[in-house]
């Protein structure tokens, strides 16, 4: 599946803080909106990691993007730093798009949702362009970098080197420009999240950069403008043990 934007109609600690875009989140669509189940105690609209309980206990780093409702690709971007054993706020809430057609539960290959859950940061970081100083290894993409998104494939959901087209909806990562001008990968449907790929289930799903401007829905990943995805790259830190929470604001206490 194509993760860049889809052009519709035409930081552990807090020494490095995320800059915020100065955009406020847009307007999200009330089509089949249901109202919010009841939120626990603990819930804070303004800590949204205050309230997750699922985090493994060396997590000292998370990333947090939420939409309104199931109904909407429009969302926003937190990031959170453990201090002394407390959640703090890095960066304000930064503009996002998901997938057009919004988040899913069950997310399944070849359809334009983004899948909701907690996931890693992938051990690598990749781009077009140059390393812009991130803490993770980086690899600067060349011709024949691909991304397998061929369920029949033995390396499914993985990156590869090679000459050949993987099939299926397989991306040629160095043409992807500018969502792929750096992202970070989002463990959902790999390592450690399961223990090998299933095949149909979704394949590369990305933090990257928005593909237009104004920006659009994605095909599943998480975009954000360049200045914002560069400083949350540049946030992350391996040894923080970093996660990132994907789903509407209704869902949040799931996890």
């Amino acid at each position: 599946m194509k993760r860049r934007s889809l052009i519709l109609g035409t930081a552990a600690g807090v020494a490095a803080p995320v800059l915020a875009s100065g955009a406020t989140p847009a307007a999200a669509s009330t089509t089949g909106a249901t109202t919010d189940p009841p939120r626990p105690r603990y819930y804070s609209p303004s800590n949204k990691a205050s309230m997750l309980r699922t985090l493994p206990t060396g997590t000292r780093q998370v990333v947090v993007v939420t939409a309104a409702s199931y109904r909407t690709s429009y969302a926003t971007l937190e990031t959170f730093a453990k201090v002394d054993g407390r959640w703090t706020p890095v960066s304000a809430a930064l503009s996002a798009r998901i997938g057009s057609q919004f988040f899913s539960d069950h997310h399944i290959e070849g359809v334009p949702t983004t899948p909701t859950g907690v996931y890693s940061i992938g051990p690598t970081m990749y781009g077009i362009a140059a390393n812009p100083g991130v803490r993770h290894p980086y690899h600067q993409l060349v011709v024949n970098d691909w991304w397998n998104e061929n369920p029949n494939s033995s390396a499914y959901n993985t990156f590869q080197h090679t000459t050949t087209n993987p099939g299926g909806l397989s991306e040629a990562l160095w043409q992807e420009k500018p969502a792929y001008t750096h992202f970070a990968v989002i463990t959902y449907n790999m390592p450690p999240n399961v223990a090998k790929p299933v095949a149909n289930a979704g394949s590369g799903i990305f933090l990257h950069e928005f593909s237009s401007t104004p920006s659009g829905p994605t095909a599943g990943c998480v975009s954000l403008s360049h200045a914002d995805l560069v400083s949350v790259l540049r946030w992350l830190d391996p040894t923080a043990q970093p996660r990132i929470v994907m789903c509407p604001l209704e869902s949040l206490y799931r996890y």
